[in-house]
């Protein structure tokens, strides 16, 4: 007797977690990190703002962690306070273009034909060309802030969550249970929202978890090469700029910023390759 189908849910990846130690440690480093920026939005040893030029250049000692910069500025204040402005920049960054990427791959996939064709075609477009140049030549065109950070990001980033999630409905679109609901009289709509895009989307979560990491770095490129955010904000970038003049006199500057990159990348990279492990069907 055949087996019937069985669709892929969340209940089997479920099982998986437990026996998934890149999943916990990288669950673990973001409560760490989640819990430190919620703390420099609380409370910092030192207002990061402050310009202090009696007390520039300091090294790490226990009234300044992290010692302080060129202007006299608290350098562990600034970093603490500085995690809240880059997750705040890279979520959103990935957030938004997945949302729209996912649709459009959705709706791409689904409806085959011309539609497809005509949409693929645009992707193929902007896929001819590498991720940085693009968002710097946007950037570049309206100007350096934030909100055209977000308005880059989103022209760019959700090329690859429509081929992605694309691919992954030209093949459930055939099924069975699909079939099944257009027999059974349930509209387009209905059967892409509610019965193929929770199938479709596991591989389009693990790809934003790398996403993240890439556009963190992404991010504070832009701020270092002054074309993200601005100062006087804390940033991560931003530091590492300022401190670059001072690597050899006044190392802490740019270390301690760039020690948060590293620890914020391999967080959301553990989380991805978790991700990866416990959403992967078996067999």
């Amino acid at each position: 007797m055949r087996s019937p189908i069985r669709v892929s849910g969340w209940n089997e990846p479920m099982s998986r977690f437990r026996s998934n130690p890149s999943l916990f440690v990288g669950l673990a480093m973001l409560v760490l990190l989640a819990g430190f920026v919620a703390l420099g939005q609380i409370w910092t040893p030192h207002d990061p703002f402050e310009v202090d030029y009696g007390n520039t250049l300091q090294p790490p000692s226990l009234a300044n962690w992290f010692g302080t910069d060129d202007l006299g500025r608290d350098v562990a204040s600034r970093v603490l306070a500085g995690g809240y402005v880059d997750l705040k920049v890279a979520l959103i960054c990935v957030v938004a273009p997945a949302l729209l990427g996912v649709m459009i791959g959705a709706i791409s996939g689904f409806i085959g034909g011309r539609v497809d064709t005509f949409i693929m075609r645009i992707t193929d477009i902007f896929w001819a060309f590498p991720f940085y140049v693009l968002v710097i030549a946007i950037v570049g065109v309206l100007g350096p802030g934030e909100a055209n950070l977000y308005l880059a990001f989103l022209l760019v980033n959700w090329i690859s969550f429509a081929r992605i999630v694309r691919g992954e409905v030209l093949v459930l679109r055939n099924l069975e249970f699909v079939q099944a609901a257009r027999s059974l009289g349930c509209t387009t709509p209905r059967i892409v929202t509610a019965h193929i895009l929770p199938n479709a989307v596991n591989p389009a979560i693990v790809y934003a978890m790398a996403d993240v990491v890439l556009t963190i770095l992404a991010v504070t490129s832009l701020s270092f090469l002054g074309l993200g955010i601005q100062p006087p904000t804390p940033e991560w970038g931003l530091m590492i700029s300022d401190g670059r003049q001072f690597l050899f006199d006044a190392w802490w500057i740019a270390t301690f910023p760039g020690f948060a990159i590293i620890y914020t990348g391999v967080t959301f990279a553990l989380i991805g390759e978790g991700l990866d492990t416990a959403l992967r069907p078996k067999g």
